[in-house]
């Protein structure tokens, strides 16, 4: 009976959106934002919306925002409604621009005069799409289905916003991507060049509630695709005890704790109070780039942006062999590109943090931003809202 009803409903949903896409004209004026289909007001397309907001742009374009459970506190005076409900089918249906960072549902029809500008969300260092073997994430059945429906998907955009020379080569390749490709850097990142500075990273510690007197790391890592619960919700299960963390280090040191935006876990962290500060998917990591000293992560992409700021890198690898082997494989040899020691278990974490020499990784590090930070210049955003202007006069 539930299977017949969400089936009747989506059904419902499809058509009213399409009936939209014909009867209704287009907004030439119409921007629509998301970033992690609602889940998250961050990301490259936060950078894009703010940088309208900051420098006017408001004023002749109408900029609406979608979000997943609650309104996001943004600036200015641009609309928000709840992602998927009938506000959202209306104003997807009449905007002249899309921007996204992720994969849009598969119904959608993106009409002829509008432009979908896919910012994506990250270099890749694990592999994508047509470059994978195997699938395991929650809700794919099969490599060959995943594939096909992803590629299906890409066809629809028009730009798609790549950091580095090595992912407008993969992308083009896993996606199947033969549009334009902006080469500029990401958006999410003009705030690494603007804001890093003694008294703006004051002001953002004071304003997220973090101490001033003590080093703080920054862990993040990515999610793992076997690991999700019934409910259909990515599992937060490192294999790392912050009981250890927080005896060994709590005298010098904090702890921010950010997930990836796909694991929905509740976590208890009281107990850690004054040491772990948890910040959720309505908190921009750019901000926790430039309010921490040290960035520990595993397999994520946060380790090619944070490199912009060239401050130490830790890597807490517990499961390489199956993440490289079994789960998703790499790009490039982890072992020999990674600009930090990797680490097993929290013991050797703890050593490598409290014992890190920079010294040691300068050569690799100088690499590494030479590879993937080549096009992150500090300008990537106004870029953006430049190619808009154009497409707003078409």
């Amino acid at each position: 009976m539930r299977a017949c009803m969400r089936f009747f409903v989506k059904s419902f949903v499809i058509g009213l959106y399409r009936a939209m896409c014909v009867v209704l004209p287009v907004n030439k004026k119409r921007i629509v934002f998301d970033s992690s289909l609602g889940k998250s007001y961050s990301g490259n397309p936060r950078h894009i919306f703010e940088y309208i907001v900051e420098n006017g742009y408001q004023e002749k374009w109408e900029c609406t925002w979608f979000y997943s459970k609650t309104p996001y506190p943004i600036p200015g005076d641009g609309y928000q409604f709840r992602y998927g409900r009938l506000r959202y089918l209306y104003y997807m249906a009449t905007a002249k621009v899309w921007v996204f960072d992720c994969r849009q549902p598969s119904w959608l029809i993106k009409r002829k005069n509008c432009h979908y500008i896919q910012t994506w969300h990250g270099t890749p260092l694990k592999k994508l799409v047509l470059d994978m073997d195997d699938v395991f994430m929650m809700n794919e059945t099969d490599i060959e289905t995943y594939q096909s429906g992803f590629v299906k998907n890409v066809q629809i955009w028009d730009y798609l916003i790549s950091q580095n020379p090595f992912s407008s080569v993969t992308f083009r390749r896993a996606f199947a991507y033969h549009k334009d490709m902006l080469e500029i850097g990401y958006p999410r990142n003009d705030i690494l060049f603007s804001k890093n500075n003694e008294e703006d990273i004051r002001l953002l510690k004071r304003r997220l509630g973090l101490p001033q007197d003590k080093k703080i790391l920054l862990y993040a890592p990515t999610f793992r695709d076997d690991e999700f619960a019934e409910d259909a919700s990515y599992k937060f299960s490192p294999k790392l005890s912050f009981d250890r963390l927080k005896e060994a280090l709590q005298e010098d040191y904090i702890l921010i704790v950010k997930y990836h935006y796909l694991i929905m876990d509740y976590v208890d962290w009281f107990p850690y109070k004054d040491f772990i500060f948890h910040f959720d998917q309505s908190n921009d990591i750019a901000e926790l780039f430039l309010v921490s000293d040290m960035l520990i992560t595993d397999y994520s992409s946060v380790m090619f942006d944070y490199s912009i700021l060239r401050r130490p890198m830790l890597f807490y690898a517990y499961d390489l062999e199956k993440y490289k082997n079994d789960l998703r494989g790499f790009y490039f040899d982890y072992e020999a590109e990674v600009p930090g020691p990797i680490s097993m278990d929290t013991e050797a974490l703890i050593q490598d943090i409290v014992s890190y020499v920079g010294d040691s990784y300068t050569e690799r590090y100088d690499k590494f931003c030479e590879k993937y930070n080549a096009w992150d210049d500090g300008k990537a955003s106004a870029k953006v809202v430049h190619l808009i202007e154009e497409l707003m006069k078409g």
